[in-house]
């Protein structure tokens, strides 16, 4: 299918999905992540606050478990065209942006290019780790910054079912993906 298409199809299955389900399909994703790549203190993970009105991933817990064992955290916050990350602390204070999304109020970039993780927002991803997500391209720059030991891994709701037929050049794709029911690695498709 086209992202284009896919982009429908996805946002569309996930308004029916209620509050509680996202929450509980986000933790089972979260334990997932937890057991399968078990971070320590000191590693750096960069993820994504989610947009509410979107029903993305719900990264809260997650979050709150990174503060608890020391990892660090950096989350994206947009400015121009470009995504920067920022590291956030158990203060760090947020403001919502134009979009609806949740970000620091700081413009500092860590400049950190060597994260042990990097989890993405995505709509939906297909068995060779094509991500689609709202069609910015904030991420595919994001991902050509980052060094190649960095774990891209995307989270959705559902499975990698159908392929994405209009893979573009400088589309990047994941090295893993985690659903409520499995951790797919990609590493042997590349």
């Amino acid at each position: 299918m086209l992202k284009a298409d896919l982009r429908k199809k996805y946002i569309k299955k996930r308004k029916t999905l209620s509050d509680d389900e996202v929450f509980l399909l986000s933790d089972k994703i979260f334990s997932h992540f937890i057991k399968y790549f078990q971070p320590v203190s000191g590693n750096k993970i960069h993820l994504f606050i989610p947009i509410d009105t979107l029903r993305e991933v719900r990264t809260e817990t997650l979050i709150q478990y990174c503060f608890k064992n020391d990892v660090r955290v950096f989350v994206p916050k947009v400015i121009g065209e470009h995504l920067i990350s920022v590291e956030i602390f158990e203060n760090t204070v947020f403001k919502t942006n134009g979009w609806g999304i949740s970000e620091p109020l700081s413009d500092i970039d860590s400049g950190i290019c060597g994260f042990d993780f990097v989890i993405t927002p995505l709509l939906y991803c297909d068995s060779k780790g094509n991500r689609v997500g709202y069609g910015k391209g904030f991420y595919d720059s994001f991902f050509e910054n980052v060094l190649g030991s960095t774990k891209k891994i995307g989270v959705n709701y559902f499975n990698p079912d159908e392929n994405v037929d209009d893979v573009r050049i400088n589309d990047i794709p994941l090295d893993y993906l985690i659903t409520p029911t499995a951790v797919v690695s990609f590493l042997d498709e590349k």
